[in-house]
């Protein structure tokens, strides 16, 4: 190759200079300058425009945290206001339930001694049932041992008495 009196390697630096400088002039003769700038303008634009989006979502979000703020400083002086009428009803209330309770133990009072009474008497029920039990079976007992001592003799006698009223 051509050296131009140089050495190798400042011959192929030569050579690789002059095939840049080709390479650049092919390049700016097909326009690629143009469409590289071209797509960074095309980049640029996008990105000014993401960016004045980002800008407007971040005025919009701005806005609605002021408007939350707004809303839970009104939700806390509800919610405040909730509590205080709920303290003023559970007052009320337990006065009204002191009173309810006085009377419902009143009224129980009553029933219990309602029920102690009819208690009573269905023990004393109980006692003349159990009574009157324990009488017929002593008197089927004692019936028993005397059926079985005269049972033949009244028997007979029964059967003379369906006859003469057959008769």
């Amino acid at each position: 190759m051509w050296s131009f009196g140089a050495d190798a390697t400042t011959g192929a630096t030569i050579w690789a200079t002059i095939a840049l400088v080709i390479f650049i002039g092919i390049a700016v003769y097909f326009g690629i300058p143009k469409m590289v700038t071209k797509l960074l303008d095309e980049r640029i634009k996008k990105i000014e425009t993401d960016l004045s989006e980002a800008e407007a979502l971040r005025a919009e979000a701005k806005a609605l945290l002021e408007d939350y703020a707004r809303r839970r400083d009104e939700a806390e002086k509800e919610a405040q206001s909730i509590v205080d009428a709920a303290r003023e009803e559970a007052f009320r209330l337990t006065a009204d339930a002191k009173t309810s309770i006085e009377t419902m133990i009143a009224r129980r009072e009553k029933a219990v001694t309602e029920k102690i009474a009819q208690a009573e008497a269905q023990a004393v029920a109980e006692v003349r049932a159990k009574s009157a039990d324990l009488a017929v079976e002593a008197a089927r007992v004692l019936l028993t041992k005397q059926m079985e001592a005269k049972g033949d003799v009244l028997v007979e006698q029964a059967i003379k008495d369906v006859a003469a009223r057959l008769n």
